[in-house]
């Protein structure tokens, strides 16, 4: 297996470049298709809920909302023709996307962005999300991503990046959600020129699943992996994992997913959520 299909969502939110770039990163290290999904919302969402309108007024809701997303819809897509113009990518839109040489396909779904990346992400080999804002606004986006797709999800903070994977930093802590992550990410591993694996005890030497034992899985797989073990306070462990990271010149960190929804966490994990709140690269996760 290796990387064709990535999944990126945008919508006129200004967060759009940023997911584009690190899908495009991707995609020239795999000769990947960039599959850029845009939601249109549905004009009965518009509606207020709970108070009663007459029916002109209804329909005049529903038309309003429907020339207002469609007008969104030509000036989205306006801005990705114009960013594949910019940086050289042929738009193959119609048709199978030539394997082995870097792409962007552009598709219109009506619906939320959640349900429409829950959907879409079914057949794409990475997602690329952009980072929820601390008042929570794209944590749906995220969630839909991680739980109801089973694909490996990019999170891209909001700044530009040219490569991603050269060098990757493994947050290593013994659970379901990493093991899942490290085998939907293995193409990306062994692509690397650099892995470096990161732990704070009991994760480097007292568990029952050490760091070294995960190199040596690693190296079965022909991935050279450092074992790079930190120690730091229980409520320093994200600031040690991206301190390391910095350190290793890494550019995305692997880490597993949340263990339950976001909502219902209110605070995402502290490690995970300080990790991407507080860093400057991208975070590969699954659940």
């Amino acid at each position: 297996m290796t990387i064709r299909t990535i999944l990126a969502p945008v919508r006129g939110d200004g967060k759009g470049e940023a997911v584009l770039d690190h899908a495009v990163a991707v995609a020239r290290r795999f000769g990947a298709r960039v599959l850029v999904v845009h939601a249109r919302p549905r004009p009965e969402d518009m509606l207020p809920f709970g108070i009663p309108v007459t029916g002109a007024m209804k329909q005049m809701i529903l038309d309003s909302a429907a020339a207002g997303a469609t007008e969104e819809d030509a000036r989205v897509r306006s801005l990705f023709d114009d960013y594949c113009r910019e940086k050289g990518i042929p738009i193959v839109d119609d048709g199978p996307a030539p394997k082995g040489s870097v792409c962007a396909s552009w598709r219109e779904e009506t619906g939320t962005q959640a349900a429409v990346v829950a959907t879409r992400g079914l057949l794409a080999d990475l997602i690329v999300v952009p980072r929820p804002d601390a008042d929570g606004a794209g944590v749906r986006t995220l969630e839909a991503a991680l739980f109801d797709s089973g694909r490996l999800v990019l999170i891209a903070p909001p700044k530009p990046v040219t490569a991603i994977g050269a060098s990757v930093a493994l947050a290593w802590k013994p659970s379901r959600e990493i093991a899942r992550a490290i085998t939907a990410a293995m193409p990306i591993l062994a692509a690397a020129d650099t892995v470096t694996v990161l732990c704070a005890p009991p994760g480097g030497g007292d568990s029952k699943l050490t760091a070294e034992e995960l190199a040596e899985y690693l190296g079965s797989h022909d991935v050279d992996a450092e074992v790079r073990v930190f120690r730091a306070r229980s409520t320093e462990v994200g600031q040690g994992l991206l301190a390391e990271a910095q350190a290793a010149g890494a550019d995305v960190m692997l880490m597993g997913g949340y263990g339950q929804r976001l909502r219902r966490e209110l605070v995402m994990g502290g490690v995970t959520r300080h990790v991407i709140a507080h860093g400057d690269m991208p975070v590969l996760m699954m659940h």
